[in-house]
């Protein structure tokens, strides 16, 4: 694409940009912990290097770099996709109609950070870019699932600002839902529990007793405190969680050594450990003002572990650090009881054949109406004090 001295180019392998210009553009304000980690070069980086992305995963990359003259001013993680995991925002349902009235689906275009439900910038520009770079990205990937004959572009995760502009240039907006905890300025846990109503203050407080009496400690690794041997039991966990949930693992080995070789300062590992051995363990990635929960696993069941080292360890950890969000991933109603508020999911989707976006138009449409309902029905269920 040229026009007003703008071209983009489409990349295979991150190799193929300097670290510094993405992270120009993935994080402008240059200052560290990054905004989004997960945009990272290091961060993305990481998937195609340890080949947890890449020939044979169905996420071929396919990064778009949206150059002014030499300046690199715009750039965007996106994938050829062979299939619809590890997407968290699911397009099953257009998948399937859209095979049933004869096309072929897959492959697909996704802009997306892989294996990753976190809200985050999607069209990563340079500061004073965004107008700009935006259009050239969105345009760009309407014009390459034309060209290709491809069935769909998508967006996932997008902020929302960001699907508004997407909407202004053709693309459909979705909106769906996760579970958020925000911090409004606590001192300490017990000040959120002072928010909360007097019957569920004591059933967190019941459900941290019963899980801090597991019979061992609970610690905070960060940066320099990571060690190896802490990877080598958090993929025990890994492995065990992926194969319940997935059948198998996104993730490969690699990646987590790539994680303590480029990453540590970027992660929180929250451990419990039980006769010296580690028998959990949640894995947290740290943003500038959000603590994003991503994996959880277990070698020995305790009652509410998990509650407390995915949930409630990871408030804690906010708190401490003055940081005004915690995201515990995907799905998950049972996270309302403990403090985490239904918040709005943004994602965009673009079909180059006319009948069939229409059709979707109206489906989410619909579907926004009974996501609105929803989100209104259970924050009545929220924990919180009431209020006049």
């Amino acid at each position: 694409m040229d026009g007003a001295a703008l071209s983009v180019t489409v990349i295979s392998d991150l190799r193929e940009v300097d670290a510094a210009d993405w992270d120009a553009c993935a994080n402008p304000a240059g200052t560290q912990p990054a905004q989004d980690p997960f945009t990272t070069h290091r961060f993305l980086h990481a998937l195609e290097s340890s080949g947890s992305v890449g020939p044979g995963t169905g996420w071929e990359p396919r990064h778009l770099l949206v150059h002014r003259d030499d300046t690199l001013i715009a750039v965007a993680p996106l994938y050829a996709k062979g299939h619809s995991q590890g997407e968290y925002i699911f397009d099953h349902a257009f998948a399937q109609a859209y095979m049933r009235a004869g096309g072929q689906y897959y492959p697909k275009l996704q802009l997306a950070v892989p294996f990753t439900p976190a809200t985050g910038r999607r069209f990563l520009c340079r500061s004073g870019q965004e107008t700009e770079g935006t259009a050239a990205i969105l345009q760009t990937m309407a014009q390459l699932a034309a060209e290709n004959r491809l069935s769909s572009a998508h967006v996932t995760f997008c902020e929302k600002e960001e699907a508004a502009r997407g909407a202004e240039l053709g693309y459909l907006h979705r909106v769906t839902e996760q579970f958020h905890w925000e911090n409004p300025g606590y001192a300490s846990f017990d000040d959120f529990l002072a928010a909360l109503s007097s019957r569920k203050r004591k059933t967190i407080r019941k459900e941290r007793s019963t899980a801090q009496g597991f019979g061992g400690t609970i610690r905070h690794l960060t940066g320099d405190d990571l060690q190896p041997e802490h990877w080598d039991a958090f993929w025990t966990f890994y492995q065990d969680t992926g194969a319940r949930k997935w059948g198998t693992p996104y993730l490969t080995r690699a990646f987590f050594d790539t994680v303590q070789d480029s990453m540590r300062d970027d992660v929180l590992l929250v451990l419990a450990e039980r006769g010296g051995q580690p028998v959990a363990g949640a894995l947290n990635f740290i943003g500038r003002d959000t603590l994003y929960g991503r994996y959880w696993g277990c070698i020995e069941d305790h009652p509410c572990l998990h509650f407390e080292l995915c949930y409630y360890q990871a408030m804690d950890f906010a708190i401490a650090k003055g940081m005004g969000r915690v995201e515990a991933g995907a799905q998950g109603t049972h996270k309302l009881a403990r403090g985490y508020l239904p918040s709005q999911i943004h994602s965009l989707h673009y079909f180059p054949e006319g009948g069939f976006h229409s059709a979707v138009a109206r489906y989410l449409r619909e579907e926004r109406s009974a996501i609105d309902y929803e989100m209104r029905a259970m924050a009545e269920y929220a924990p919180f004090r009431k209020t006049t």
